[in-house]
């Protein structure tokens, strides 16, 4: 099981090591290498500006276009971003971002990331740029890699049966000294590899997750408003998040879907609030605003799949705690990739040789005692 799971994934699992590696300094590479024009430094405690010319602002730039969602940007307080495409009904994933300054309105940039190495980066680690299929593909690679850890797991204990813990034979061939890297290393990494792989799993399924949460939650919060037709003219939108403000006044909002997106109905805007702490940040709570008369319809929790989800995504990356953490994350990635070559040189030499590996480690064994233990 170890093996042939191993096997079918080990390629895979590298090209996901490889693009993940620069995606945990995604912010830092596109700082480097691409300039954007930067908002204006202001005093704490600037008002901000109204959120209804921050949507105009970036509409008149883009001419023929509809606003999806509105967007505040962690890492830049100074800046909203509104995502916006050439109608309501088209994939938000073609969108255009438009970047505007969050205290005066005024329209930044509009940069095309689709040409940027993170980006390339990105697509090839979340779908190899195969839309949903990829997804779900990688998603089963990630199964099959934490099938790899388990087996790994309950091989390594009677193969180390009469070594010391971080055994290495130094003075024995290479094979038996990759051999050594390869359990060392991976019985060391044995968690940190489960919480990566099986976060990977799940982000591979969000577009189904959405779905259902869609189909689910959603529909049962705006069931009354199905048969009703879209607002002819939608009310204030920054009269919709205030509200929402006043509902949650200890969160702050993430995001707004306008209505007929796929987070929101044809009859709403959506409000998605946040909690103010590292974890309660990463947590949502939509808040559904009437486009039509401004008032708030319904405010819930998200279902716990929906919060197992948007709670994986930083945990995978590594992207909530800093550049401390994002070292550490570097570091652990680039010894699993140590565990992923060395799993797979042991399997080559293998069959080049047509000698087991337990056999070629016992052969080279100076003493009997010094011999592992292996079970069939």
């Amino acid at each position: 099981m170890h093996k042939w799971s191993s096997i079918v994934c080990t390629v895979f699992m590298l090209m996901l090591c490889i693009t993940g590696l620069p995606l945990i300094f995604h912010h830092e590479i596109d700082d480097l290498l691409h300039e954007e024009v930067k908002a204006a430094v202001v005093p704490e405690g600037t008002p901000l500006a109204n959120l209804d010319s921050v949507v105009a602002n970036s509409l008149a730039k883009e001419p023929g276009h509809v606003p999806h969602f509105l967007i505040w940007d962690d890492d830049d307080p100074n800046s909203l971003m509104v995502s916006i495409g050439k109608s309501i009904d088209v994939d938000p994933s073609t969108n255009r971002l438009v970047r505007v300054d969050a205290h005066t309105a005024a329209y930044l940039d509009a940069p095309d990331v689709t040409g940027r190495f993170t980006y390339i980066m990105l697509k090839l680690h979340t779908d190899m740029f195969a839309g949903l299929p990829g997804k779900l593909f990688l998603g089963l690679m990630g199964i099959l890699f934490c099938v790899a850890i388990i087996s790994g797991i309950v091989v390594y204990a009677p193969s180390m049966r009469k070594l010391k813990f971080g055994t290495y034979r130094s003075g024995r061939p290479r094979v038996v000294r990759w051999l050594d890297i390869h359990n060392l290393s991976g019985i060391v990494l044995v968690m940190w590899m489960l919480v990566v792989g099986f976060t990977g799993v799940i982000n591979t399924w969000a577009e189904l997750v959405i779905k259902i949460w869609q189909f689910g939650q959603l529909a049962e919060m705006t069931a009354q408003y199905k048969d009703k037709p879209p607002p002819a003219r939608p009310s204030s939108i920054d009269a919709a998040v205030q509200v929402a403000l006043r509902a949650e006044s200890n969160m702050k909002p993430a995001f707004v879907a306008f209505p007929g997106t796929i987070f929101s109905s044809k009859s709403h805007y959506a409000v998605f609030m946040r909690g103010n702490t590292p974890l309660t940040s990463k947590l949502l709570k939509p808040a559904l605003i009437d486009a039509e008369t401004g008032q708030m319809t319904d405010s819930r929790e998200l279902p716990w799949y929906v919060s197992t989800l948007l709670v994986s995504q930083p945990l995978h990356f590594g992207d909530y705690g800093g550049m401390p953490l994002k070292i550490i994350w570097a570091i652990l990635d680039i010894i699993t990739i140590a565990v992923l070559i060395t799993g797979l040189y042991l399997w080559l030499r293998r069959r080049q040789s047509g000698v087991s590996i337990e056999h070629a480690v016992v052969s080279s064994a100076s003493t009997p005692s010094d011999r592992p233990v292996f079970t069939s």
